[in-house]
């Protein structure tokens, strides 16, 4: 049975205004629906329903500004249905638009913070080892308590909001120490000298989610110069292709030392082997076209780029001389924009037709100029995603592939590998 201390109490009879006792009967509802005994402060929020979905999410929102309503901790957003800084790229209907912008800015009035990223562990602010915290979007909330070890469920759209103006969330779920075990055990290949690294970290994600659903799992045998991007772009797939909160990297993230610290003493209920050929045909599975198919446009960076990728972006781009023959977007956060117009990577890349996109992404806004055949990508959740929502057919391949196929205008797969 669900006991409530007495300010969660007092908000829900009123005492704190109406907007955070509509916000704490939707926290306790959930809770007792979780079989939760109590609830639990935590330290900071990330909300997912900035997105344009219709009315009723706008609805929803200006309901609790109206009242007057603000956030109780410190609150990030997520990706929105508009590049706010570049509005010019937008190429959808103008009421959707407007209904988009004031759902976008109905959040700021409540007083979040205007980060709008899918990516929130690239601000500043990072939660750390053992934090509660109350994230929404999928491949977040997979970071977050996998590769930080802060702990969080799994907060959908208006749970999301709920939580951060109330403070609260359920004691249940990945907040609770033993639920955190791993069940599963992944045993990935030699990724040390794929010549597809990046795309083999996604493909492995892919594998993941298939095997391991809600189940946490341990991976064993990464490489131990692994990188929080390659980390972001396993358990971006993952949390796509299942319902993947929580995985741990043995040796790499930090609730797995070993693998019977990830296991919390346990057996394994099974162990799954992964082989290289294994990751290759999960490759081939994504890529819907064959070498040498003409290429409408390359979309990279789906969770959003980081410095370190645009870099490495930048790096490969020096090997080519002349122009791309296709559109080429990189999708990204504005904090993440504002780094490389300081350090000069936003105007290079700028200059060799690079297209970046802050505040949303390429698969859920009409954005691109051409949809209307091939779009090439490194991401596994772009390639999961992006057929349903916009109607393109994917090629898939590492970064490497993708840069190449742009200057060349068409698919380029190392199949050797």
């Amino acid at each position: 049975m669900l006991t409530l201390d007495s300010r969660d109490t007092a908000m829900l009879q009123g005492a704190f205004g109406a907007g955070p006792a509509l916000a704490m009967r939707i926290v306790a509802a959930t809770a007792r629906v979780m079989d939760a005994s109590a609830l639990i402060d935590v330290t900071c929020a990330h909300i997912d329903g900035c997105l344009y979905h219709g009315a009723a999410s706008l609805d929803f929102v200006e309901r609790f500004v109206a009242s007057g309503a603000k956030i109780a901790v410190p609150t990030t957003l997520n990706v929105g249905s508009l590049d706010l800084i570049h509005p010019e790229l937008y190429r959808g209907d103008s009421a959707t638009a407007n209904a988009a912008k004031r759902l976008m800015n109905a959040h700021l009035e409540l007083g979040c913070e205007a980060s709008f990223t899918c990516a929130p562990y690239q601000l500043k602010h990072r939660p750390r080892l053992g934090d509660q915290i109350a994230w929404a979007e999928s491949n977040a909330i997979v970071f977050a308590n996998s590769v930080f070890g802060a702990r969080t469920s799994r907060y959908g759209d208006f749970l999301d909001l709920a939580a951060a103006i109330t403070g609260r969330v359920p004691h249940a779920g990945l907040h609770v120490t033993e639920n955190r075990a791993a069940r599963v055990v992944i045993e990935a290949p030699d990724l040390n000298a794929s010549s597809h690294r990046d795309a083999d970290f996604a493909a492995l994600g892919f594998l993941l989610g298939g095997e391991a659903g809600a189940t946490v799992a341990a991976i064993t045998g990464l490489p131990g110069d692994t990188s929080e991007d390659e980390l972001k772009a396993l358990g971006a797939a993952a949390a796509s292709s299942g319902s993947v909160a929580l995985f741990h990297a043995v040796g790499i993230t930090p609730e797995a030392p070993t693998l019977d610290a990830a296991l919390q003493g346990r057996r394994p209920e099974r162990t799954v082997r992964v082989s290289a050929a294994d990751l290759a045909a999960i490759r081939r599975r994504w890529n819907q076209a064959r070498p040498g198919a003409p290429l409408a446009a390359v979309s990279l960076g789906t969770p959003h780029f980081s410095v370190d990728e645009f870099r490495a972006l930048l790096s490969l781009f020096d090997r080519y001389e002349g122009a791309m023959r296709c559109d080429l977007y990189v999708n990204t956060s504005r904090y993440v924009l504002w780094q490389l117009e300081d350090d000069g990577t936003a105007e290079r890349l700028a200059a060799r037709g690079v297209q970046i996109v802050v505040d949303t992404c390429t698969y859920i806004t009409p954005v691109m100029k051409q949809i209307t055949g091939l779009v090439m990508t490194n991401s596994g959740k772009w390639a999961h995603y992006a057929p349903a929502n916009i109607g393109v057919t994917v090629a898939f391949g590492s970064m490497n592939e993708c840069v190449r196929s742009a200057f060349e205008g068409k698919v380029c797969i190392d199949e050797a590998n």
